[in-house]
């Protein structure tokens, strides 16, 4: 169950687009999970998928903060480098830069040559 959980936690990051954040909270939504926001974060921290991990944010539209600054500076730096622009006190417009949800189909598969 624990993995399940954990895997469409993951797949909602996987969608969320360069230039974009989502919300713990959101994430928790869109996979099925509202009201689960911390899950968001322990599935993250467990993850060994290469995730944009980077695109979560809280719900006051900042980095959460870890313990280590180096780690939220990583993400800072991740953010900025996508277009997420920042105000003085370090806070994203969640109104400009949040993802709207929209979850594109998967790929299909190119046709044989």
């Amino acid at each position: 169950m624990a993995s399940d959980l954990h895997e469409r936690i993951c797949n909602v990051v996987a969608r969320i687009p360069a230039g974009r954040v989502a919300t713990y909270g959101q994430v928790a939504q869109l996979a099925g999970l509202g009201g689960q926001a911390r899950l968001v974060g322990y599935a993250l921290y467990a993850s060994d998928r290469p995730l944009p991990w980077h695109r979560v944010i809280n719900a006051r539209g900042e980095i959460s903060p870890r313990g280590d600054s180096y780690s939220e500076m990583i993400q800072y730096q991740l953010l900025a480098n996508e277009g997420v622009e920042f105000d003085k006190w370090g806070r994203i417009s969640l109104k400009r830069f949040r993802w709207d949800g929209e979850m594109p189909p998967p790929a299909s598969p190119s046709p044989p040559s």
